[in-house]
């Protein structure tokens, strides 16, 4: 018996080729939609058996957001999440929200009807492995970038760190030595320090490191 679903995802060429697909397979499919973020309005309108949700991205904050609403006001829809591996945070994130699945994206057609199917009957559908993927990472959490920031501000120096903020403003050894005072070979054996600290292969890279982890924004209350 054909499942009565909707498909969602933030690719609109993603959602209109799955529901294609599944509809070849004797699917009823409502709506194939996108964003994903106005997918708790179609489903509340719609009120399907199962909503397949497709997202790039899902460790991302709120991006569940809409699975909890859909949960709130349609608790009979079984929603299965379609997303990248591995992402143990974003699985946990998926669950907590409501999902009653989670599905690679990389999976056959085959997988996503029996994920479904499953779903429908109310039974947790995701494979072993990345459940235990994602209470491992609830019990082990690996460290956020604030944490990663401070820990790598603890490496350097607080002249490294000057040196560091003046390679994120994109000055060259002349003008980072001018700056501080020091030789260019002096400005030139610090920023390899930096480098070599930070475990980078380049001002671009260490740079991009301290923009992702806060470690600039974190200098000023640590030192």
């Amino acid at each position: 018996m054909g499942v009565r679903l909707m498909v969602v995802d933030d690719h609109r060429l993603l959602a209109e080729a799955l529901a294609s697909a599944l509809k070849l397979r004797g699917h009823r499919v409502l709506a194939a939609a996108a964003p994903t973020s106005g997918a708790a309005e179609l489903v509340v309108s719609r009120s399907p058996e199962v909503c397949l949700f497709g997202t790039a991205t899902p460790a991302d904050e709120g991006v569940f957001d809409p699975i909890v609403r859909i949960k709130r006001e349609r608790p009979q829809v079984a929603v299965v999440v379609l997303g990248p591996v591995p992402s143990p945070r974003g699985i946990a994130a998926a669950f907590a929200a409501g999902a009653s699945g989670y599905v690679r994206h990389d999976e056959r057609i085959e997988g996503v009807e029996r994920a479904m199917v499953k779903a429908r009957a109310g039974e947790a559908a995701a494979a072993p492995q990345l459940l235990q993927g994602a209470f491992a990472e609830l019990l082990n959490p690996a460290a956020q970038p604030d944490d990663e920031g401070r820990r790598l501000l603890r490496l350097l120096t607080p002249r490294e760190v000057e040196v560091l903020m003046r390679v994120a403003d994109g000055e060259d050894t002349r003008l980072i030595a001018a700056g501080m005072g020091i030789a260019p070979s002096t400005a030139r054996t610090h920023v390899q320090r930096v480098l070599m600290k930070l475990g980078v292969g380049s001002r671009l890279e260490a740079a991009a490191l301290a923009a992702r982890t806060g470690l600039l924004d974190r200098a000023a209350p640590e030192r």
